[in-house]
C-alpha cells in the first residue's frame, strides 16, 4: 500500500498558481465549479455562534484529509469543513482497497491514516492554503461574505485515547496553530518564487476549529460518551456535536427498511451491534444531559445524523473483510427519518447537522430542515468528484427563488408555509421540523433511493490500461478524493529502437527491432499519471475507470522524494534535480535504472551498462561497460524508452502537475 506523505504549501501554491494562470483552474478543479458567492441570495448559516457562508461541506473522510483536498472543497462551496476523525491509533494496518461506490456506497475505511502530529500540521496547512488563495486572487471575483469558512473537529473512539498525550496535543493545536503557523511560514519562505513570497506573511485565524465532532465504536456505552464531551467540554471549551449510530432505530426497524421497503434484500445487516449499542431513548437522554451541561457553559451540544450503517461484506471487492459499511442513497432514507423522529423527542431546536446520501436533489430539501452542516461524502466520491458540491449551491439558490426567499432562515420558513419573523429563532425551529417531516415522507416514497435504481454498476470494457495509453475518459482525476491523479502532455507517436546485447566484449544491436507506440486514445496527446505519495490505494479510480487494471497501478507513479520512492518498493519514477541535469531513478518490477538528462543529452545507466543517447534519437550515440558481464547477455532498453517520455512530457517546464511544481522549486 502507499503510504501517505503529504506535499510542503509552497509546492501546492506554485501548481495552484500555475494551473489557474493556464489551465483555469485548481488541483483539477475547473473555475467553472468553483463557488464565488450567489448574487443577492444569502446562503449562510450560523454553526456554535459562528458564521459560515453555506451550510455546505465535505463529510468527516477522504475528502478532509489532505490539504489540497480541503482546499478543492472550499473551492466547490464547502463552508463547514469536517476533518478527518483522529484518534491515538495512527500506526493502523488498512485494507486497500477501501472503498467501493460502484452502486449505493460501501467503505471499510474510518480514521486518519497520518499520523496524529502530522494530522495537526496538515490541518492547519490547509486552512493557511484556504487563506492564501483569495490572497493570491483565486478566485478572481469571490463576493464579499462568501468566504467564511469553519473547521469542524472530529476524534474518536474512546476517552482513554482522547485524553492520551498526543490526542492532547493535537486538539491543543486546533485551538491554537501558530507554531504550525510558524513552520508554514519558514518553508514558505524559502520554496516560494519573490513574486509569491507575500503569502508567507499573510493573516491566518490561529483558531482551526471551535467544534467536536465525536465519532465512538459500537458498543461504546452512553455514560463513557457522556464523560468524553464533558471531558471536551470543561478541558478545552470545546462545542461539541454527538455522532450517532443507525442502531438507534432499532434492528427490525432498520432491517425492514433497508430490505424491505428499499429493496436491498442482497445486504445482510448484522443485529449484533443493535445489542451492544445505545437504544433511542438511551441516545436522547444523553444528548438531553448534555445540552444541559453545555448549556450551563454556554456551549452548543448537537447531534450528527448518522455514522454509516454496519453490514455484512457480501462481494469481492475488500477480500478478507467479514463486514463493511453502508453509504449512499438508502442511509439518507434510514438517517432522515431517524433525525427527525430525535427532534421530535428532544426538540426541534436541537442542532443537528446531517450527512447521509447527500446530493445536489437533496440538498436544498435539508437544509429546509435547518440542519447544520449538511455535509456530503458519498455523491464527491462519484464521476465529478469535488465539483459536484457547486451544484448543491446552484440547488439550493432555485429552491430558494421558488419560495420566494432571500436568506436561509426565510426559506426554512417559506417552505414552511410560515409568515414568520426570521429573526424568531422559534418559529424558524418549528418550520425547520415541518419541513422535515415532509422531506423524510417524500424520501421514503422516492423510488431513486430504493435498490433498483441503484443496482447498476459504472461500465466496464474488456480493453486494458497502458502505461501511456487509455482512452481518456477524464473520471479518474475527479473521483480521486486525495487528487492524487492527474493528466501531462505527450506528443503522440511510435518510437522504434533495438535492445543490446554483450558481444566480444562490446555492446551491439540485437533482435528485431521494437515498437512501442504511445498517444492512441481519443485525446492521444493526453496522458494520465498517479502521485504516488498522496495515492492511498483506495481503488475509487479504478471502480470509475472502464478499462482493466486501476490507474493507481497501471499509470506512471510519480514519488516526491527519493525516500518515500525507496520506501514503497513498486514501480515508479523519482525525479529530482543536481545542478543542471535532470535525474529520474525508475523501478519496474525487479528492474531499476537511472537517466540523467542534460546539455541535449541522456546517460542511462542499468545493471553494468551506461548507453548515451542525443538529442531525441532512439538509439545509443555510445555504450559503455563498467561491470563485468557475461556473452550473450542482452541489454533491454524498454525501461529506458520509459523513462524517455516521462522526461519529455512530465518534466516540461510549463507542466501544471504537482511534479513540474516540485521541479521548478527545486530549479532555484
Amino acid at each position: 500500500m502507499s503510504e501517505l506523505h503529504p506535499l510542503p504549501l509552497s509546492v501546492l501554491l506554485r501548481r495552484a498558481s500555475s494551473q489557474y494562470d493556464r489551465d483555469r483552474a485548481v488541483f483539477d478543479l475547473d473555475v467553472r465549479r468553483f463557488y464565488e458567492g450567489s448574487g443577492g441570495f444569502d446562503l449562510s448559516v450560523s454553526f456554535h455562534g459562528e458564521r459560515a457562508s453555506t451550510p455546505a461541506g465535505p463529510a468527516a473522510g477522504p475528502h478532509t484529509q489532505l490539504a489540497q483536498n480541503i482546499a478543492l472543497a472550499f473551492l466547490a462551496g464547502g463552508r463547514i469543513l469536517e476533518l478527518k476523525t483522529v484518534q491515538v491509533n495512527d500506526a493502523l494496518e488498512l485494507t486497500r482497497p477501501c472503498i467501493d461506490m460502484a452502486t449505493v456506497g460501501f467503505n471499510v475505511e474510518w480514521s486518519q491514516e497520518l499520523p496524529v502530529h502530522l494530522s495537526a500540521h496538515e490541518y492547519a496547512k490547509a486552512r493557511y492554503l484556504i487563506a492564501a488563495l483569495p490572497a493570491m486572487g483565486i478566485p478572481e471575483r469571490l463576493e464579499v461574505g462568501a468566504a467564511d469558512v469553519l473547521f469542524d473537529t472530529s476524534v474518536g473512539y474512546d476517552l482513554d485515547g482522547i485524553r492520551s498525550a498526543k490526542v492532547r496535543r493535537f486538539l491543543r493545536t486546533m485551538l491554537n496553530a501558530s507554531a504550525e503557523y510558524d513552520e508554514i511560514r519558514r518553508e514558505l519562505r524559502a520554496g516560494l518564487p519573490r513574486e509569491m513570497e507575500f503569502v508567507a506573511g499573510i493573516d491566518v485565524p490561529e483558531r482551526l476549529s471551535e467544534c467536536v465532532t465525536l465519532s465512538t465504536f459500537h458498543g461504546c456505552p452512553p455514560n463513557e460518551i457522556e464523560s468524553i464531551c464533558e471531558h471536551l467540554m470543561e478541558e478545552y471549551g470545546f462545542h461539541v456535536v454527538v455522532k450517532m449510530n443507525p442502531t438507534l432505530m432499532g434492528y427490525e426497524e432498520v432491517t425492514d427498511l433497508v430490505r424491505g421497503t428499499l429493496g436491498y434484500d442482497e445486504i445482510e445487516i448484522p443485529k449484533e451491534p443493535f445489542d451492544h449499542d445505545p437504544t433511542f431513548d438511551e441516545g436522547v437522554d444523553l444528548i438531553r444531559s448534555l445540552r444541559a451541561s453545555g448549556k450551563r457553559r454556554g456551549l452548543m451540544v448537537g447531534a450528527k445524523f448518522t455514522n454509516t450503517l454496519f453490514v455484512k461484506n457480501h462481494k469481492d471487492f475488500f477480500p478478507g473483510e467479514e463486514s463493511m459499511y453502508l453509504s449512499g442513497r438508502p442511509l439518507h432514507v434510514l438517517s432522515l427519518g431517524l433525525a427527525g423522529r430525535f427532534r421530535e423527542t428532544v426538540g426541534a431546536d436541537l442542532v443537528v447537522s446531517f450527512s447521509a446520501g447527500i446530493d445536489a436533489r437533496n440538498y436544498a430539501a435539508a437544509v429546509s430542515c435547518g440542519m447544520t452542516p449538511v455535509t456530503a461524502c458519498t455523491d464527491l466520491l462519484k464521476v465529478g468528484g469535488y465539483g459536484r458540491l457547486s451544484a448543491y449551491q446552484d440547488a439550493l439558490v432555485a429552491a430558494m427563488k421558488k419560495a420566494g426567499a432571500r436568506t436561509v432562515r426565510e426559506f426554512i420558513l417559506r417552505s414552511a408555509g410560515a409568515d414568520a419573523d426570521p429573526a424568531d429563532d422559534r418559529a424558524v425551529a418549528d418550520a425547520s421540523l415541518i419541513n422535515h417531516r415532509r422531506a423524510a415522507a417524500l424520501a421514503l416514497e422516492d423510488e431513486r433511493y430504493r435498490a433498483a435504481k441503484n443496482r447498476k454498476p459504472p461500465k466496464k470494457t474488456t480493453a486494458k490500461l497502458e502505461l501511456f495509453d487509455c482512452i481518456n475518459c477524464d473520471k479518474c482525476i475527479p473521483v480521486c478524493p486525495n487528487n492524487a491523479n492527474f493528466s501531462w502532455s505527450l506528443e503522440p507517436g511510435e518510437v522504434r529502437y533495438r535492445d543490446l546485447v554483450v558481444a566480444d566484449g562490446k555492446l551491439v544491436s540485437f533482435g528485431k527491432e521494437i515498437a512501442l507506440a504511445v498517444g492512441t486514445g481519443k485525446k492521444p496527446e493526453r496522458q494520465i499519471a498517479n502521485m504516488a505519495d498522496l495515492c492511498n490505494d483506495c481503488g475509487n479510480c479504478d471502480v470509475f475507470c472502464p478499462e482493466e487494471g486501476g490507474p493507481q497501478v497501471k499509470k506512471p507513479r510519480i514519488f516526491s522524494s527519493r525516500a518515500s520512492f525507496e520506501k514503497d518498493g513498486g514501480d515508479g519514477f523519482f525525479f529530482e534535480r543536481r545542478g543542471s541535469m535532470l535525474v529520474v531513478d525508475a523501478r519496474f518490477g525487479d528492474r531499476r535504472g537511472e537517466c540523467r538528462a542534460g546539455g541535449g543529452e541522456r546517460i542511462f545507466r542499468e545493471g553494468g551498462v551506461e548507453t548515451v543517447f542525443t538529442g531525441d534519437s532512439p538509439e545509443p550515440s555510445e555504450t559503455r561497460l563498467f561491470g563485468a558481464l557475461d556473452e550473450g547477455h542482452v541489454v533491454r532498453l524498454g525501461l529506458y524508452q520509459k523513462i524517455r517520455f516521462v522526461i519529455s512530457g512530465l518534466a516540461a517546464a510549463e507542466g501544471t502537475s504537482y511534479l513540474s511544481a516540485l521541479l521548478e522549486r527545486d530549479r532555484f
